[in-house]
């Protein structure tokens, strides 16, 4: 993980997604991964579905998941076969048979690649094998230049939701420099037929700090976004991961540092970021976590957020998909011959795993759950039966000296500051063994 006093944006993992960091996780592991499986889930916990749809027109130079550009329409097919196959397995086990799904996430890649007759094909059976029909929320990723109004519409009729579209930039030159595939028109086309078709909610995500940005164009960007009116806008300060196209460049260059081009460094990321927050509350949107503003927080959820960071199940299906069941990290095998050889042989196609402890667990959904801004210290207290305000007195004594939240009896509240930077301030509740290693 990145120091807090790093400035610079170089290469290397800044998000932070899951806990304990993903390179804990193991093959060695994976018996307790299917003894969970095999246990009856415990009372009240919800239970999510993630598919991952791997195909993108274009890999994204700044993209670090498990994505293929060079499938035809029978590798298509062939992998909505495996991914049904996966499910069929699932739903066999206690840990998910019969459980009502609260929410489902179909993540990518680039989910709208998928004709619409792929799409419906592969819900129809979906909703088949699981129980789906009530699901609070079922997002779908897209990427505007592959929607058509006929896809949107069978994504309306099969249940979806939310939308959300990866704009990340309007600008045309900075979109085809990062290696987007959609244009400025194709977002405007795609978000109109959305908005006719009345999903219930569009987000809309953008990046601040994408290679060539500036803060003309950054202003530009805020100005669009307010003017179309999403239900919600979620920006991610730009990373270089290591396993990048653009990370890859900056190797054969022999730097770890940005190109001519220019990338903004983390101070010039969070004041965009700031100027972004400002401008969409005077629009009257409200912030809901480090990441997101909303129009109206009591009618625009997060389920698939929300449910994950206050410890829900997910089973995650896809090459290289991550879940947590009954308290054990899992994620499958990461290559396409791996996953696809593995289903063929009816086997459930998982690659390494994590049982998680119980104070593992609870750093697990207080760091996530710091990204929303706040902590209710009752919540650690009764589910946990541990007090975090004297359990972490330490880090959020330092943090608050430092500006980045105010502690009080209730809980925590980080400042815009710390908001804004809160990924980099979450290493510090980490356990000693899990700090300063590898977070991939």
């Amino acid at each position: 993980m990145p120091e807090v006093t790093q400035e610079k944006t170089g290469l290397g993992n800044y998000f932070v997604a899951n806990y304990p960091p993903f390179s804990f996780w193991k093959p060695a592991h994976l018996p307790e991964a299917f003894a969970a499986l095999r246990s009856a889930p415990k009372p009240d916990t919800p239970l999510g579905l993630y598919l991952h749809i791997p195909f993108c027109r274009k890999r994204c130079k700044f993209c670090y998941f498990r994505v293929y550009t060079d499938k035809n329409a029978r590798d298509v097919e062939t992998y909505s076969e495996a991914i049904i196959k996966e499910i069929e397995l699932y739903s066999r086990l206690p840990s998910v048979g019969g459980r009502p799904l609260h929410y489902v996430y179909f993540g990518g890649g680039t989910p709208s690649y998928l004709s619409a007759a792929q799409l419906r094909g592969l819900m129809s059976r979906l909703q088949e094998l699981l129980l789906w029909k009530n699901a609070a929320e079922v997002t779908f990723e897209c990427e505007p230049g592959t929607l058509q109004r006929h896809k949107l519409e069978a994504l309306r009729e099969m249940g979806v939701t939310r939308l959300s579209l990866g704009i990340e930039n309007f600008d045309p030159k900075i979109l085809e420099f990062n290696g987007r595939a959609h244009l400025e028109e194709e977002i405007y086309r795609s978000y109109g037929w959305a908005r006719e078709l009345g999903f219930e909610q569009i987000n809309i995500d953008l990046i601040a700090g994408m290679v060539g940005e500036s803060w003309d164009n950054w202003r530009e960007c805020i100005r669009k976004t307010i003017a179309i009116e999403p239900e919600s806008v979620t920006i991610y300060q730009m990373e270089l991961p290591f396993n990048t196209v653009f990370s890859q460049q900056l190797r054969v260059l022999g730097q770890d540092e940005p190109f001519s081009q220019g990338i903004a460094d983390w101070p010039t990321k969070r004041a965009w970021v700031d100027y972004a927050f400002n401008e969409l509350a005077s629009a009257g949107y409200e912030i809901s976590s480090a990441y997101t503003m909303v129009k109206n927080r009591a009618r625009t959820k997060f389920v698939y957020r929300d449910s994950l960071w206050h410890g829900a199940d997910m089973f995650g299906t896809g090459v290289a998909s991550f879940g947590h069941v009954h308290g054990v990290h899992v994620q499958n095998v990461d290559t396409w011959e791996q996953y696809l050889e593995m289903l063929d042989k009816g086997e459930l196609p998982l690659g390494r795993a994590l049982p998680v402890d119980s104070p593992e667990l609870l750093i697990r959904e207080m760091i996530l759950q710091l990204k929303t801004g706040r902590l209710d210290a009752g919540y650690f207290q009764r589910k946990f039966s541990t007090a975090i305000l004297e359990r972490f007195a330490e880090p959020f004594e330092h943090l608050a000296e430092d500006g980045q939240l105010t502690v009080t009896p209730q809980g925590v509240e980080l400042t815009r500051a710390g908001l804004l930077q809160v990924d980099r301030l979450l290493p510090a509740f980490f356990e000693p063994q899990h700090r300063g290693t590898r977070y991939t």
